[in-house]
């Protein structure tokens, strides 16, 4: 790691984005599209999805995440950040959300057609709430056809990297805490929506959390380790010391190529593609 200085910022929310490759729509909705981005040599390209956060708000979009997805692009991988219905959208929480991000994600087999996508080797990333989305992304295999959110055939990922994610839906002293009744319909469906109830996942995780993070502390990543392991899973912690929550989504910052170097880590066989 750098010896220079962490610096803990939230300028990553108001940075200008570099402009995507594409961008396409996957519904009909305004908030329904993502940017895919493609590697400047030949594929096909291993994918990360990447989903931002915002505590599930209309306030926040995709572009604060076009700083992460660019770099990872120039990593050797396709990215595809994707938009959904967000509070304060029509149909946004549950269970449009989830919809959504299930849709978009979906929709990788159609853009595979169009562009050369290597669709046994995509992961998911996600920040914040994003972060939780992407593990219930992850996840949504195990749901029953009883679910409003069940899909018969969800696109399979390879792993799932949550950045300062959320992952229970039950535990407050978060930034997000007005917004989680919101998110999970009723405690009936915290089985559907709350990654530490959809345990467990059967897949590779990389938890990546600062330790100086206020929105989302710690707690979130501990906890969701600790209850991974007692049903089976073996997912990775990736504490950061004096990290806050926005630093490690900002490819400016020291502790960034260590970021990327983890998400890059779950993509099957990436060194013979990219060595």
């Amino acid at each position: 790691m750098s010896n220079e200085p962490i610096v803990n910022t939230r300028e990553i929310l108001t940075r200008p984005g570099p402009p995507a490759d594409h961008r396409i729509a996957y519904g009909s909705g305004s908030a329904q599209f993502g940017d895919l981005r493609l590697p400047n040599c030949a594929g096909p390209f291993p994918v990360v999805v990447v989903i931002h956060g915002g505590c599930w708000r209309a306030l926040h979009t995709l572009e604060y995440m076009g700083h992460l997805s660019a770099d990872l692009t120039a990593a050797g991988v396709a990215t595809w950040n994707i938009e959904y219905r967000r509070l304060g959208h029509d149909g946004g929480g549950w269970p449009g959300t989830y919809l959504d991000v299930a849709r978009a994600i979906d929709h990788l087999r159609k853009l595979a057609a169009d562009f050369p996508l290597d669709l046994r080797r995509v992961v998911v990333t996600g920040h914040s709430a994003g972060g939780h989305l992407a593990l219930w992304a992850a996840g949504r295999h195990r749901l029953t056809p009883e679910s409003e959110l069940y899909s018969a055939d969800p696109f399979p990922l390879a792993g799932a990297v949550p950045l300062a994610g959320l992952t229970d839906l039950q535990m407050t002293g978060t930034a997000c805490d007005e917004e989680l009744p919101q998110m999970y319909g009723s405690d009936d469906t915290l089985t559907q929506t709350s990654p530490v109830a959809m345990l467990p996942l059967g897949l590779p995780v990389v938890i990546i959390q600062g330790e100086e993070d206020q929105p989302v502390p710690p707690g979130q990543a501990t906890g969701y380790l600790e209850a991974a392991e007692r049903h089976g899973d073996r997912p990775r912690l990736c504490l950061l010391p004096e990290a806050d929550h926005f630093v490690i989504v900002d490819p400016c910052s020291s502790i960034w190529p260590r970021i990327r170097t983890e998400i890059l880590s779950l993509i099957p066989d990436l060194h013979l593609q990219a060595g």
